[in-house]
């Protein structure tokens, strides 16, 4: 409705597009045709060549990415460029990793072009626990194991553990998924661990999912506690009873299960 409307007065608009995990056949049809449709898009450092590849030949294209440790465009400069491309009448595509709305700061962006009258629609991606759970073949809901699932990031602001009720993230019966972890790896096991969560609890270190040079690494979550996690990529880490099957898959010998029936091992 906004996009219309926006049409109809000559203004700009902007559209928030999840880009996936990495591999471009996983994009949504509307995604594509946001790409297509966009005069201007920026873009994220992690989308990949082949993602940016389905968009409009004459858009322009801006990286405007935001990496741990390294030179990145801060969140107000972006917000602000959005801003005056939409009021100069532009059609931007704000093409982000992932889902928009899991740790992609969605908010603040819809919050800042709210303030300017800027229409924004939104448009869901793949986000990378799901993508990762589809390639392990592992259901992070599976009932025998886990009755939820939590996405929690472990990067703060200030590049430590963020403040959470780490209690409830160490629950046997939930399935975790951390984002942006690998720095905090460590930290993290460690604090779970305080919270009473076994040390032979199954973890999946991996990165770049859904890639050509994907890589899993199983481990148990006192092996997390001494990681040294120094692949370049994003990293994504899975701690529960439902990966448990990923470890036997390898080869690697793991302990009995703490709070599930035994999984069928694939073939």
């Amino acid at each position: 409705m906004q996009r219309h409307e926006a049409s109809r007065q000559g203004r700009g608009q902007v559209t928030l597009v999840g880009a996936g995990p990495g591999a471009a056949d996983l994009l949504t049809l509307r995604a594509v045709r946001a790409m297509q449709a966009a005069d201007v898009i920026l873009f994220d450092a992690l989308v990949s060549t082949e993602v940016l590849d389905l968009a409009r030949r004459e858009a322009k294209r801006m990286l405007v990415g935001k990496r741990g440790h390294r030179v990145s465009c801060r969140q107000e400069d972006i917000n602000a460029l959005m801003i005056k491309l939409a009021k100069q009448g532009k059609r931007v595509v704000r093409l982000k990793s992932g889902d928009p709305m899991i740790f992609g700061r969605a908010g603040e962006e819809i919050a800042a072009l709210a303030v300017e009258n800027i229409p924004v629609d939104i448009v869901p991606g793949v986000t990378a626990a799901l993508a990762a759970a589809s390639d392990l073949g592992v259901s992070l809901t599976h009932r025998d194991c886990a009755q939820g699932v939590k996405f929690i990031t472990a990067h703060s602001r200030k590049g430590e553990l963020p403040d959470l009720d780490w209690c409830a993230c160490a629950d046997v019966a939930t399935t975790l998924v951390v984002y942006m972890g690998g720095r905090t790896a460590p930290a993290l096991a460690n604090r779970l661990m305080e919270e009473g969560l076994s040390p032979t609890t199954p973890v999946v270190v991996l990165h770049d999912v859904s890639l050509p040079g994907a890589n899993c690494q199983p481990m148990s979550l006192s092996d997390l506690l001494h990681a040294v996690i120094e692949r370049e990529g994003p990293v994504l880490i899975g701690i529960g009873d439902v990966f448990r099957d990923v470890a036997a898959r390898t080869g690697i010998a793991t302990p009995p299960p703490t709070n599930c029936l035994p999984l069928a091992v694939a073939n």
